[in-house]
């Protein structure tokens, strides 16, 4: 047993009588105090498994209970290098468990799992020259424009024309299981979604009950593996025979029958899902309107993920022909909201394998873009949060205004500007924010960085606090680079900027 790795136990019997789902076998894991129950599944062929995942190191014990009986004590090894524990949110941000930065890069490759090993092979070698930390993966296979195959095995036994969800396939699972390790090993997050609408195998027309059965297996088979979310499903409106109560239902079972607390949400395709649910752990997107990151963030509370804001590629539909320069732009948009976002690419070719459902090779140009920013983004001394003007700090812009009609604030309510702001509508006043929207973040009084987007400013202004001096620097996010302007900056500071698009100016506290 090693902290923050998949530890199991195995057991011989003999098939279950009923379901092979809900069998009467669980394991308590106990250390210092710390309780965790695990309930085991059946993997087929006689055998029997439970999964634990431990999250510090020292003397465990153990006892299994039902079909089983069984104890025993173990000794934890600490975690090995590199190995830092299930992602959490934490305020606004991701952590590890042990407290490591983690900020999400992902990429989406819908019917990851449904290609033929040979396709598979090759996405994981893609996948671990590229610079994702997180995949978007269905766990049913999807019938969709360009994804037409038949996959090879599926989650369950299909019985008298309908699946039977109390006889899951084991080689489906074990597939499914071998692609989760290699991605952890590669230091990928899986982001499972559990259901979605494009199938013509009947998986979107489960009842509640038989959803809740699948759950209960894929919680039991998977809770244990470090790199697993939870994402109720792909545009959750669409799965049509599903009722709103569904996805309550589903996200209570999940975060109550987890042995381990794994991030959850779920994703929409034109009404956002209330991401208020107690067990819901950030907001998951599907929008063009990448300014309304701050305000989901102050909504709910909770960190949030573009996870689909249109794909880089050159397919007829218009979500999937942005070009490698526009996906790039608004990966820096998001994440100078202190948000995150996730990546797609759509280029089209004779196999008809387009990366973003199939996967295979990325052939786009905002990768490599992607990776730079993420690289930059990891050598700041901690996580951004937007730096918001004045008017944006507020929930009620327009109520903050005229609060501030009768106060003299020296550079702001004495000047014509303000006089004109007190005679806007709300939504005259929400049209100017539009309009007036920048992309700047700090990181308390240590950073400060300021992205100009499409827009080709001559300088950049930073105003910096007192009492101490800033390496500056100029970032190209098109050409990748950075350049050291000045080592000595102090106060208000204008930095010339070269005349091109996507430049960006990074101010870092000197030590």
């Amino acid at each position: 047993m090693r902290q923050y790795e998949t530890f199991e136990l195995t057991y011989r019997g003999p098939a279950p009588t009923g379901s092979h789902v809900t069998v009467d076998l669980a394991a308590v894991f106990e250390r210092e105090g710390a309780r965790v129950e695990a309930k085991g599944f059946y993997a087929g062929n006689g055998t029997y498994k439970v999964r634990f995942l431990p999250d510090a190191p020292g003397a465990w014990v153990y006892r299994v209970r039902g079909i089983v009986e069984d104890a025993g004590a173990l000794q934890c090894e600490p975690a090995a290098p590199g190995r830092h524990g299930l992602v959490k949110a934490e305020g606004m941000h991701f952590v590890r468990q042990d407290g490591a930065r983690y900020q999400p890069f992902g990429t989406t490759i819908y019917a990851l799992v449904h290609q033929e090993k040979a396709l598979v092979d090759r996405t994981m070698r893609t996948l671990a020259a590229a610079p994702f930390n997180k995949v978007r993966m269905c766990v049913f296979p999807k019938d969709y424009d360009y994804n037409k195959n038949e996959p090879q095995c599926f989650a369950f036994a299909k019985t008298d024309g309908g699946w039977d969800v109390d006889r899951p396939d084991p080689a489906y699972w074990e597939m499914l299981e071998g692609r989760l390790r290699e991605l952890d090993a590669l230091g990928i997050e899986a982001d499972l979604i559990l259901f979605h609408p494009y199938d013509r195998w009947g998986f979107a027309k489960l009842t509640k009950e038989q959803g809740l059965r699948y759950l209960d297996y894929a919680v039991r088979r998977l809770a244990a593996f470090p790199n697993v979310w939870w994402s109720l499903a792909n545009e959750y409106e669409l799965v049509r025979a599903f009722t709103p109560d569904f996805w309550t239902d589903f996200a209570t079972f999940l975060g109550t029958a987890s042995p381990h607390p794994h991030l959850l949400s779920n994703h929409q395709i034109i009404t956002a899902w209330d991401f208020s649910h107690p067990y819901c752990t950030h907001c998951c997107l599907q929008s063009r309107k990448i300014d309304e990151a701050t305000a989901y963030a102050k909504r709910y509370g909770k960190p949030v993920i573009y996870d689909e804001m249109c794909y880089e590629g050159e397919l007829v539909h218009d979500w999937g022909n942005l070009s490698g320069a526009e996906m790039t732009d608004r990966f820096w948009k998001v994440c100078l909201q202190g948000a995150f976002a996730t990546h797609g690419e759509t280029f089209l070719n004779p196999e008809e394998v387009v990366f973003w459902s199939k996967g295979g090779d990325l052939v786009g140009e905002s990768p490599a873009r992607i990776g730079f920013l993420r690289t930059l983004l990891a050598s700041l001394p901690g996580p951004l949060d937007p730096q918001l003007s004045q008017l944006e700090e507020h929930g009620d812009p327009y109520a903050f205004v005229q609060s501030m009609k009768d106060k003299v604030v020296p550079g702001f309510t004495d000047g014509p500007f303000f006089q004109m702001l007190i005679t806007f509508t709300p939504k005259e006043l929400e049209g100017l924010l539009g309009l007036m929207k920048r992309y700047a973040a700090r990181i308390g009084d240590a950073a400060f960085l300021q992205y100009f987007g499409r827009t080709t400013p001559y300088v950049a202004v930073f105003e910096l606090p007192e009492g101490a001096t800033y390496t500056i620097e100029v970032v190209d996010a098109w050409n990748m680079t950075r350049t050291v302007v000045r080592t000595d900056a102090a106060g208000k500071v204008e930095v010339p900027l070269p005349r091109r698009e996507m430049m960006a100016a990074l101010a870092v506290r000197n030590a």
